[in-house]
């Protein structure tokens, strides 16, 4: 049986600590385990974020670039309070995508950014 232990999030070495920092606070994550290049946090519902320094990083593209770069994986997350949610975020290193879905209705689904570029999304639960 496989059990799913976490997920491994990529980055630059100079976006490393930056990285840590925001998943620590926007998230209530907890540092289980830090070294030079590799972080294992932890949050509060036991599901493991580890985050891992490459030389070779390349951010992903939002919105996707078919003939060049795109996302590989994106967070959704539940949110009770999206105002709240979305300032979390932006204290945190994060940031409010540039692009939003057209079709999607603002208080329901937020596009952020992680200080690597990563995009998660915000739905209103």
């Amino acid at each position: 049986m496989i059990e799913f232990g976490g997920v491994c999030i990529d980055c630059g070495p100079d976006q490393f600590e930056s990285m840590v920092a925001f998943y620590v606070a926007a998230l209530g994550a907890e540092v289980v385990h830090h070294e030079e290049d590799w972080a294992s946090l932890c949050d509060p519902r036991r599901t493991f974020i580890n985050i891992q320094a490459q030389d070779w990083y390349v951010p992903p593209v939002w919105p996707e670039n078919v003939a060049g770069r795109t996302k590989m994986i994106h967070f959704e997350c539940g949110v009770s309070d999206m105002e709240a949610a979305v300032a979390l975020v932006v204290q945190s290193g994060g940031m409010v995508a540039p692009y939003q879905p057209y079709d999607r209705d603002p208080s329901r689904l937020v596009v952020v950014l992680d200080p690597a570029g990563h995009p998660f999304c915000l739905l209103a639960s």
